[in-house]
């Protein structure tokens, strides 16, 4: 059955949440701002070492939270330890995430993880999510992670991330064989996503054009003035640092 995902375009979807310098990215307090703003939000999601999933974009605690370490080793008493850019919020795991959004707005879960297949997290998340009401996908630039929840959990909306891999890129994979794979999209087959999410800087783009009357969302848009420019060649954007206009 094909799935209705009307609302994937609806709303301009918040990076880590429609954050700012009292409500850090990835935080409640960005949740609720976009909540505000009737923005879909975009969270990155991670296991960290008790098996909880949190909200968290970086392997690396530093940046964030001031602190040295890293967030795999953590263990679910240890976060509210660990203030995000000096604020009252702490690292939150993904069910306080979904408990405070509660379905007033569409969430899309950028699954984030080091190991480029494992099915851990997959399966967490489908147990986190199946009861809950609100309109919500799952998307990775990990096409095995895809093609996971195409076998396992159908009924989720999957979306495949993709670029063009460059040095400059944080996250680049190691091996030039992933790169060359991810960056044309050869396992797009295996996937089969129901979206297709696109580094907004490098459209237009060949590649986009493999995939066959999906919704194409760009990420993640800047300014209003790049908005403009690429709108022509997506079906919504990932947005952060401004308030989009139509």
């Amino acid at each position: 059955m094909e799935k209705n995902l009307s609302w994937l375009m609806e709303k301009f979807i918040a990076h880590r949440g429609f954050f700012d310098d009292a409500n850090p990215e990835n935080s409640l307090g960005a949740f609720t701002r976009a909540i505000e703003h009737n923005y879909a939000i975009e969270m990155e999601v991670k296991l960290i070492s008790d098996g909880t999933v949190v909200v968290f974009n970086d392997n690396e605690l530093s940046r964030m939270t001031g602190q040295d370490g890293y967030l795999a080793n953590l263990n679910t008493p240890d976060l509210p330890n660990y203030k995000l850019k000096g604020t009252e919020y702490s690292i939150p795991t993904l069910t306080e995430a979904l408990a405070l959004i509660d379905g007033k707005v569409p969430v899309i879960l950028n699954i984030k993880k080091g190991a480029y297949y494992s099915g851990a997290i997959e399966s967490k998340l489908v147990d986190i999510l199946k009861d809950y009401k609100g309109n919500f996908a799952v998307m990775s630039l990990n096409p095995l992670t895809i093609e996971w929840f195409r076998k396992n959990a159908p009924n989720i909306a999957r979306g495949l991330m993709s670029t063009k891999w460059t040095r400059e890129q944080p996250e680049r994979p190691d091996t030039a064989l992933v790169r060359f794979v991810t960056s044309h999209n050869l396992l797009r087959k295996r996937a089969k996503p129901d979206f297709l999410a696109y580094n907004i800087t490098q459209l237009p783009n060949q590649q986009t054009k493999k995939f066959k009357k999906i919704p194409i969302i760009g990420w993640v848009v800047n300014s209003q003035e790049q908005y403009l420019e690429k709108v022509k060649y997506v079906d919504n954007i990932i947005f952060e640092n401004f308030q989009p206009k139509i």
